[in-house]
């Protein structure tokens, strides 16, 4: 796979949206912020795969919205080659929106019901007519339909007469239609069942290798992205909290909640899966309006000491290429429960809300 470019396509520095909490019926006033994403800051190289995963609800389809531009941040930048985007105007910000396409989550909610497919595939050069000319539509639009795997002759059929594998790769064919330098898929495969996962992931890497993408690839499971990406980063209640090379980071994680999440991806084979770590995180996910003090994960952690309820880790590199934002990271991978619950631990460690327990 790619190695990033050290020039990046596209810079997300220090990305904050905050959605504000409104009472009242006549007199409305703010009462409080959802912390949705959280200064959140990476990179994307030409011809890569970023993978980002993390939990529902830990911010990442608010963060696609975000690098489309479907949302505006509450502060951050956002650069594309260099250029910030919500500087952009006119015809440079035409620009970018044909630069920078979305595959969406649901399949089924994404599409038209009223469109065939080949009015749903002509769309997109209905609002840029400056794509391609008229004549050069239809063709285009069968191409489309060969090049995500489809037969040709279903323009005119509708979104009802498919499957949901088929809908996603009529929703890849749409985001391709113009051509774009950077796809961002929103869990493009959660609604489908495992049988076909595979299948839109193959289709995914495929076509990025063939026409020169740069793809950032959401899911809330490690195992999914673990084939497709470069580098893959982790989120957690709106802030990222590793990211690293998806060799290295399946390898050798440093963050603890990458380590629970890693073991709790299921191993076909029974003698390979003894010996690897395995524990529960206990509790919920923190409420983002009222996020914890200091680690966001701390309350969950079984590493936790007094330092991490009291003072943010920044994301720091700890080796060549690995960031993760933790005072007490994994030093050797895999570990039992026993050792994930003691190593790093100290009298003053906290207590409350800390535990592990071996599956």
């Amino acid at each position: 796979m790619a190695a990033p470019d050290p020039v990046p396509l596209l810079e997300v520095q220090d990305l904050v949206r905050h959605f504000p909490i409104e009472r009242g019926a006549v007199l409305r006033r703010v009462t409080g912020q959802v912390k949705a994403v959280d200064g959140v800051s990476f990179s994307l190289g030409r011809g890569e795969t970023l993978g980002i995963v993390g939990e529902s609800g830990c911010g990442k389809s608010t963060l696609a919205r975000l690098l489309v531009r479907l949302d505006q941040p509450t502060s951050g930048q956002i650069r594309l080659e260099g250029r910030d985007v919500h500087a952009m105007r006119g015809a440079e910000m035409t620009g970018f929106r044909r630069c920078v396409q979305m595959v969406m989550q649901d399949p089924y909610s994404s599409l038209n019901p009223r469109m065939t497919v080949g009015d749903i595939l002509r769309e997109p050069f209905e609002i840029h007519p400056e794509a391609l000319p008229k004549r050069a539509r239809a063709e285009r639009v069968r191409e489309l339909l060969d090049l995500v795997g489809l037969n040709p002759e279903y323009i005119n059929r509708y979104p009802h007469q498919f499957s949901g594998g088929q809908r996603q790769r009529i929703g890849i064919a749409r985001a391709l239609a113009l051509e774009p330098r950077i796809v961002i898929c929103d869990e493009p495969v959660s609604a489908l069942d495992v049988s076909i996962q595979a299948q839109v992931i193959n289709l995914l890497d495929e076509l990025r290798s063939r026409l020169g993408l740069s793809l950032i690839f959401i899911a809330h499971d490690l195992s999914v992205v673990r084939h497709i990406s470069d580098r893959v980063a982790v989120m957690y209640l709106g802030k990222l909290v590793e990211l690293s090379g998806a060799r290295d980071l399946y390898a050798a994680p440093r963050h603890p909640y990458t380590g629970s999440l890693l073991s709790a991806v299921p191993i076909a084979n029974p003698r390979r899966g003894r010996g690897r770590s395995s524990f529960v995180l206990t509790g919920d996910v923190p409420n983002p309006i009222n996020p914890p003090s200091g680690c966001r994960f701390h309350p969950r952690c079984p590493r936790a000491r007094d330092t991490c309820s009291l003072t943010e880790p920044r994301l720091d590199s700890l080796a060549a290429g690995h960031d993760a934002a933790c005072f007490f990271p994994l030093e050797k991978w895999p570990l039992t429960a026993a050792e994930m619950a003691g190593a790093g631990r100290a009298p003053d460690a906290v207590e409350a809300g800390t535990g592990a327990a071996a599956s």
